[in-house]
């Protein structure tokens, strides 16, 4: 089984009761809503992963204002071609931004199409990745340690 390891920053951006989300076609192709965020580099600082990942999303700059914690997801997904499992360790630092300048834009020939500011109370009943959830849990509970009880998972 081949193993694989992906280290992101995503930011956690609250102002007036809403939340900065991007939008990213799921995997069949149903739109969901997801954090700014995304992929380190190789040789990149989580801290500079997030900044630039906001930017590229959204268009807007921020100032990370707090690291909120840790999330590491394990899944084994099925093969493609030739058919091979994959054993997918995810590592996700959550970091609190405010945004400092730039203006609410569009990606284009990324990873997301859209991106807006939600109402906090509506987020729950938005299609979206599990991360979101995870992210305001943290945001709202900022835990000492950084890390969540396990949330149950979708299906």
């Amino acid at each position: 089984m081949r193993q694989r390891l992906r280290v992101a920053a995503y930011a956690v951006c609250v102002r007036d009761g809403r939340i900065l989300l991007a939008r990213s076609p799921g995997p069949d192709g149903t739109p969901e809503w997801v954090l700014p965020g995304g992929g380190m580099e190789h040789g990149e600082d989580p801290y500079d992963t997030v900044r630039r990942e906001v930017t590229e999303e959204t268009g807007y700059r921020i100032e990370v204002t707090g690291l909120l914690g840790v999330d590491s997801s394990r899944r084994v997904f099925p093969g493609g071609r030739p058919p091979r499992r994959t054993d997918h360790h995810g590592l996700r630092v959550i970091y609190e931004g405010e945004v400092v300048g730039g203006e609410l834009r569009y990606e284009v020939g990324g990873s997301t199409d859209f991106a807006a500011w939600q109402d906090l109370d509506a987020v729950s009943g938005l299609t979206r990745v599990r991360l979101v959830d995870v992210a305001l849990r943290l945001w709202r509970e900022r835990p000492p340690h950084g890390r969540l009880e396990e949330l149950p998972r979708k299906g």
